[in-house]
């Protein structure tokens, strides 16, 4: 094909000839990736909002004493697994405990118990440094979709002051680790878009034919591996995740003009999956070095071969047999349980703390703490999911599958088992999730903010970034005073009664 540059030179013989690799602009244009991710006012928005996050997070974190909900599971098991390796039932058997979660998330529980000791500080600390790393790494990955400071920040603010983030990052449960380790993996396989588009436009610039390495795609796969060594329900991403590499990689060698088949490119996958294997593997380390975790020598114990290795992964693979057994068949009734559908409209939150009238200076108070989303941003999720929807159909935008793929991972398979299981289930199963619902509302603000073909130029496009940055601060504003109102039903603050009573905007159904 003749380019207009090749064109240029015939017309003009004086002018020097197109060198014999060079890139038609066009492929460059398509190949093109976020250049500047070291823009150093960049970094300086990324620290300031993380640094509001950690203090939102870390402030008061040792306030609400004892057991918060379901952290009378897993600050117990992590600080036995730092006594005994394992989980242990000191009260029943005095021997190792059945759970039905592997041990990572509580490993890491078990680092601020090290650290801090067994108390409120020491087993909160790691989901509030998790909370803190979320909005961070959030920040990063908005910069790489948008290419804005203006976007990314409002990105990492909105999750900072999300009512729903900050309670699981200030109570010692799994899934604030859960959700980090999924953006993690996220945000890999981002970076390996990007590296792999620059593999192939160096590749047509330089005739370069070394054999190139994914590293990005295989650090995705461990840290998939290590959100899978918090909970299985991480697999949920596995196929979405996969589907939006294959995706990136198809349409990166067709805007190449690269027609080889992508056999290698499915060996990496593949390797990939492997790693992510090998580090789930790893997480139950302290199972495989000892002699008494629960199911440990289950086949010598019913008279059957045990080879090493062999048959510690068998072992292994009855005990996760029986853990899928019992959360298929988890049914049972519970006060605050709730259905996906539910979830993106708060339809029920979960009460994690309520210790009894406390003094606030009035007749009667109330103290809380509430798993309850910020409702002004919870409730444009929807809206944003219906117009990201259209924007990627409309403008063909992959950054707004890059967000639509991981949000059905993180909630289609949750729809699937409450209606053929009718599983008992929480709104706290979304968690991992929320990243990329706030990049869907970031998104439309983005829109808001640039013109539909991206061409205009001059006073009109100006005027449109402008308003458009005018009305995404309005926007957080308006998310900012509605956390700052919820505030102290987030964090466990006693209020007067009444004052508490009119924050119960969907009456029985937040009681």
């Amino acid at each position: 094909m003749t380019t207009a540059a090749t064109a240029e030179t015939e017309l003009n013989p004086d002018l020097p000839a197109e060198p014999k690799n060079s890139v038609p602009d066009v492929v460059r244009r398509r190949l093109a990736t976020l250049e500047n991710w070291l823009n150093p006012y960049s970094w300086l928005v990324t620290a300031i909002i993380t640094a509001i996050a950690a203090v939102l997070r870390l402030n008061g974190l040792a306030d609400a004493k004892g057991y918060i909900f379901d952290e009378v599971y897993y600050p117990t098991d992590a600080w036995d697994m730092l006594t005994h390796g394992v989980e242990w039932d000191a009260e029943k058997t005095n021997g190792p405990a059945y759970v039905v979660h592997p041990p990572l998330g509580k490993w890491l529980i078990a680092l601020g118990e090290l650290v801090f000791g067994n108390n409120e500080w020491g087993w909160r600390v790691p989901t509030a440094i998790a909370g803190t790393l979320m909005v961070l790494i959030l920040i990063r990955v908005a910069y790489r979709l948008f290419h804005s400071i203006v976007l990314a920040g409002a990105a990492g603010l909105l999750l900072t002051l999300d009512g729903f983030q900050l309670v699981l990052s200030r109570v010692s449960l799994l899934d604030i680790f859960l959700g980090l380790f999924v953006l993690a993996s996220f945000a890999a396989v981002l970076l390996d878009r990007d590296h792999y588009r620059r593999h192939l436009l160096r590749q047509l610039e330089t005739g370069d034919k070394r054999w190139f390495v994914p590293w990005w795609l295989l650090v995705a796969g461990a840290l998939f591996g290590l959100a899978c060594g918090v909970k299985w329900s991480a697999l949920f991403f596995l196929p979405f995740f996969g589907a939006l590499v294959l995706a990136w990689r198809i349409r990166a060698r067709q805007s190449a003009g690269v027609r080889r088949p992508i056999l290698a490119d499915l060996g990496w996958g593949v390797l990939s999956v492997v790693l992510t294997f090998i580090f789930y593997l790893a997480t139950w380390t302290g199972w495989f070095v000892t002699n008494t975790g629960y199911f440990r020598h289950y086949r010598e114990a019913n008279g059957l071969s045990e080879p090493p290795i062999l048959g510690a992964l068998l072992n292994l693979l009855h005990y996760h047999q029986e853990a899928y057994s019992f959360h298929s068949g988890l049914t049972s009734k519970h006060p605050y349980q709730s259905w996906p559908w539910q979830w993106l409209l708060i339809g029920r939150p979960v009460n994690f703390y309520w210790p009894g009238s406390t003094d606030c200076g009035a007749p009667s108070c109330a103290r809380q703490i509430i798993l309850l989303g910020t409702p002004i941003l919870w409730w444009s999720f929807l809206p944003a999911l219906a117009a990201l929807v259209w924007f990627g159909l409309a403008r063909r935008d992959w950054r707004a599958w890059a967000i639509l793929v991981p949000v059905a991972g993180g909630l289609l398979p949750w729809f699937y088992y409450a209606i053929k299981d009718g599983r008992t289930m929480f709104s706290f199963y979304a968690l991992p999730a929320l990243p990329f619902l706030i990049l869907a509302v970031v998104y439309v603000l983005g829109a808001i903010m640039t013109p539909p073909d991206g061409i205009t130029q001059g006073k009109a496009r100006s005027d449109r970034q402008l308003i458009g940055t005018i009305a995404v601060g309005m926007y957080v504003a308006v998310v900012a005073l509605c956390f700052a109102y919820f505030f102290p039903i987030f964090v466990g603050i006693s209020i007067p009664y009444e004052d508490w009573s009119a924050r119960m905007w969907l009456g029985s159904r937040w009681i």
